[in-house]
């Protein structure tokens, strides 16, 4: 019976590991779309499609994230970036060829604190 208590305790250890792998991992991944968001807003003068590309790829980030979170202060982070990406996706349709980014750069900059372990 210790042994199947051990082996628990492990496995659910293991699990949260993984979870916190894939915050760091994922929250890298939305640094790295959020870096090519801010380069397409500085050309979308010259190529307005980078933006919504860039958009969609943080978009897709977020997704796999809130599926792999159960933690509040990452969850609110999720949920503040979301909201900043629509902003900015509502002003570009709206025809602003250079939307204020702040609050994607603030909430992905909130989601690598919430991951970064230590």
């Amino acid at each position: 019976m210790a042994s199947a208590a051990v082996l628990t305790t492990t496995l659910v250890g293991c699990g949260a590991l993984d979870k916190a792998l894939d915050c760091v991992a994922t929250a890298d991944a939305i640094a790295t779309s959020v870096d090519k968001l801010s380069q397409a807003a500085s050309n979308a003068s010259n190529d307005p499609t980078q933006l919504n590309e860039a958009l969609d790829d943080i978009s897709t980030e977020l997704g796999n994230l809130k599926d792999t979170t159960d933690n509040a202060d990452l969850s609110k982070a999720v949920d503040d970036l979301t909201k900043g990406v629509e902003t900015v996706r509502t002003a570009v349709k709206e025809g602003d060829a250079t939307p204020d980014i702040t609050p994607i750069t603030d909430a992905a900059t909130e989601i690598g604190k919430v991951c970064t372990p230590g």
